[in-house]
């Protein structure tokens, strides 16, 4: 029978695995023979770190630990734990009447809220094996956990469990009479199952908040079976889950995919990954400058008309805002993703600073210099210029960069798109510049 505390527990808590048996998934790291599984069947655990999105297990897997080492076993949550709770664990830990074995392990929940001070003070314990290390985070902690840490330290990545793992995680809920649901004259037909393990995309934990919701809410019928149908899964799960959150690390893997998409001329990827930026909130405006940077860097002069429009749409959202604001980045990301493509701007302007950055170039040539005041004209400012429009197709040759780099090419145009038709004319006007120069070489001498 449940105790009132067990019955007042969320069903994801109270199906926890207490086993290594019982565990669900992750079979990379857990499967047999693995390192971790052999580590905590051992009971020879060392430091580690769970890397890995909500749901996943990594808490499960702590209490797993807990459940079978025979050392002493702690836990703080990084939110509103300090450097006081863990100088408290360190104290009793070297206690030996409180704690014979002179070893902790400490789970420390979303470690990657710890901050450098808290961090540090982990560092002696764990490198000494005082401390055996269980931290958890959702954010990639070679960003967010210090480097120290992290080499003391074995990270393991945890990974969305398969639908396979979902449905039977949510099987087990079902059938258990103690911890679960067997309680429950629940019926669930295929598609439903079929629909809350592809809706939790995942998570394990919303698959279980789903299903508790729906047993517990839905009026019995007339037999007085529960009857779970996919409108009852739709309303108690509202919202398709995906693991993104637009302050974490998934925020930089989805738009670091959407520009890389959009460059690609992937028009179906470059939907995908906007449409799932948009479902996680992810500020329009930034989607909208980022649109803008890539007409600009991967579109470039073999379309300059894109700039234009990203520009255009770019106000557009800031105009109008969502849900309309989604058409609007659409149709730029699409039309950026389905243009030819040149990065020539970029790579000249790049070439050219690291010049400016990093050799002698020289002063601007004294005939390009203006000479507003009297005298000046007397030092050569502005001598010898010639103006373009005075010449036919309004060029002239004359030498605009300094003596120093004379001759250096930053911009070399693709044959792409417009930027074709530019290379035809640019290649041109300095085939004619290197002859005229060869023969005024030759002439000199």
């Amino acid at each position: 029978m449940k105790s009132n505390r067990q019955k007042e527990q969320p069903l994801a808590y109270r199906m926890a695995p207490r086993t290594l048996d019982e565990f669900v998934g992750q079979e990379h790291i857990l499967g047999s023979g693995k390192m971790l599984r052999r580590m905590i069947e051992a009971d020879r655990l060392s430091s580690i770190i769970l890397y890995g999105p909500p749901g996943t297990g990594k808490t499960s897997l702590a209490r797993v630990i807990a459940n079978t080492t025979q050392v002493g076993y702690q836990k703080l949550n990084a939110v509103i734990a300090g450097v006081a709770d863990i100088k408290r664990i360190i104290s009793d830990t070297q206690n030996p009447l409180l704690n014979p074995t002179g070893r902790t392990v400490l789970f420390i929940d979303e470690i990657h809220r710890f901050n450098k001070a808290q961090q540090d003070a982990l560092l002696p314990q764990v490198e000494d094996g005082t401390l055996i290390l269980i931290g958890a985070t959702t954010e990639n902690p070679f960003f967010e956990v210090n480097k120290a840490l992290i080499s003391r330290s074995t990270v393991f990545q945890m990974h969305p469990l398969a639908e396979a793992d979902i449905r039977q995680i949510v099987q087990m809920a079902l059938e258990d009479q103690e911890r679960g649901l067997g309680q429950y004259p629940i019926r669930i037909d295929q598609p439903s199952l079929d629909l809350i393990c592809n809706m939790s995309n995942g998570d394990a934990r919303i698959a279980l908040n789903a299903l508790e919701l729906a047993a517990v809410t839905t009026p019995p019928e007339a037999d007085g079976t529960i009857l779970i149908n996919q409108a009852v899964l739709e309303d108690c799960m509202q919202k398709r889950s995906i693991a993104f959150d637009h302050d974490g690390e998934s925020h930089y893997d989805n738009i670091s995919a959407f520009i890389k998409s959009m460059r690609g001329s992937d028009p179906d990827a470059t939907a995908f990954y906007l449409a799932r930026a948009l479902h996680g909130g992810e500020d329009i405006e930034f989607l909208a400058r980022r649109i803008l940077i890539c007409a600009a860097e991967d579109v470039g002069l073999a379309n300059p008309q894109m700039l234009s429009l990203a520009m255009a749409a770019y106000q557009g959202v800031m105009s109008v805002g969502m849900p309309e604001a989604r058409i609007i980045l659409a149709e730029a990301a699409l039309a950026i993703a389905t243009s030819p493509k040149s990065n020539s701007a970029i790579k000249a302007i790049d070439s050219a600073m690291q010049d400016v950055a990093s050799r002698r170039t020289g002063e601007v040539p004294l005939h390009l210099r203006n000479a507003p005041v009297p005298g000046m004209a007397d030092l050569g400012y502005a001598q010898g210029y010639k103006y373009a429009h005075d010449y036919p197709r309004h060029i002239v040759d004359q030498e605009y960069l300094p003596e120093e780099i004379r001759g250096t090419i930053y911009f070399e145009p693709s044959s792409n798109g417009y930027e074709g038709r530019i290379k035809e004319w640019i290649d041109q006007r300095r085939a004619h510049k290197t002859a005229k120069d060869q023969a005024k070489s030759k002439n000199s001498t």
